[in-house]
């Protein structure tokens, strides 16, 4: 069996458990965690995803990162002279996350998210370099009401998360899922 079909498989065994409604933000977050070497797989197979959640009697909807950093620089008044000089982009990058924000804010403006959604987060990697996953998540974990998944491209252990190895890692309290079951 292939390492995204595992991952479908434990996610489908969590998602179908009955979700306590008094959960703080921090903990509605479920990561799936995957190697970043399968994001192409990942993305093919994110329907099977979606189909396990509406199965398990729950509403969908995603939220791609992917290309929020292009689309937040592309705005900004000196966005040529910042790949002259990357360093001067460095103080601008907070309001690279409020950007993120605002955008995850006006994609759901139209769509009731409620308890009984999750909101799937892929694209991640993509702000490798710019923001921790951590600063994210606590950005947009409060503004679900239901449930963030964070489709995370690193690895997990011991309560510790690294986006694609890269970072030393944070701890978090969300749900980690990974291709082994029961974890």
């Amino acid at each position: 069996m292939n390492k995204i079909k595992k991952l479908t498989d434990s996610y489908k065994d969590f998602i179908s458990v009955p979700w306590r409604s008094d959960a703080a933000p921090g903990q509605r977050v479920i990561f799936c965690v995957y190697d970043g070497k399968d994001e192409l797989k990942l993305r093919s197979r994110i329907d099977e995803f979606e189909t396990e959640t509406k199965q398990a009697g729950h509403d969908w909807t995603i939220f791609d990162l992917t290309d929020t950093f292009a689309e937040w620089l592309s705005g900004q008044k000196y966005a040529t002279s910042y790949f002259k000089a990357p360093a001067k982009l460095t103080p601008l990058l907070p309001r690279y996350l409020d950007f993120i924000e605002k955008k995850f804010k006006e994609s759901f403006a139209d769509h009731h998210l409620d308890q009984n959604t999750v909101v799937e987060t892929m694209g991640v990697a993509s702000i490798f370099g710019f923001l921790k996953a951590k600063e994210v998540v606590d950005k947009l974990a409060p503004l679900v009401p239901g449930r963030l998944l964070v489709f995370f491209p690193g690895t997990h252990e011991n309560n510790n998360y690294r986006l694609l190895d890269g970072y030393d890692g944070w701890n978090y309290l969300a749900v980690c899922i990974t291709g082994a079951r029961n974890t």
